[in-house]
């Protein structure tokens, strides 16, 4: 059984991480969607929301499973006993950073095999930081987010928006 993981902080999720998501399910028996975690980072969606959000995109994808993690990805990888991990590529400049992490995570793992896909043309240039650029201006995400991800956009920053303006 091939059982791979495609880890991300999808803050949101966007249609270009659907499209990777939908790609990777034909190629293992089992793919867990891994939410990281990272405190590091200041992100828009608390981990538990971002779980929910993708566990709603991809319900009809019957072999992935999403699941929140923290810490290295090869420990993750361990954990559920993945053996594969899936990347997405947008650019020449995502294949640099994405080499030397696969090639660090080899190192500290041999048994774990990094699959670069490239990220379908339509969807090439799409971010999560640029999706929430524009939504922090109320620009229109639809054509980048599902539906309900950009309601949950439009929602956060309401608030976000309401308690800035009541400093």
């Amino acid at each position: 059984m091939i059982r791979a993981v495609y880890p991300g902080s999808f803050d949101p999720v966007t249609f270009g991480h659907l499209d990777v998501i939908g790609r990777s399910a034909k190629l293992a028996d089992e793919l867990i969607v891994g939410v990281l975690n990272n405190n590091a980072k200041m992100p828009l969606f608390s981990a538990g929301e971002r779980v929910k959000m993708l566990v709603e995109a991809t319900k009809g994808m019957q072999n992935v499973r999403v699941i929140p993690f923290e810490g290295l990805l090869v420990d993750f990888a361990r954990k559920v006993d993945a053996r594969m991990i899936i990347r997405g590529l947008r650019a020449i400049t995502d294949f640099e950073y994405e080499l030397q992490m696969a090639q660090t995570n080899h190192k500290m793992d041999g048994g774990l095999e990094t699959v670069f896909l490239t990220t379908s043309l339509e969807y090439s240039y799409l971010s999560s930081t640029t999706v929430k650029e524009v939504a922090a201006f109320g620009g229109d995400i639809t054509q980048f987010v599902p539906q309900f991800v950009a309601e949950k956009m439009r929602e956060k920053f309401a608030r976000i928006h309401l308690s800035d303006g009541n400093k």
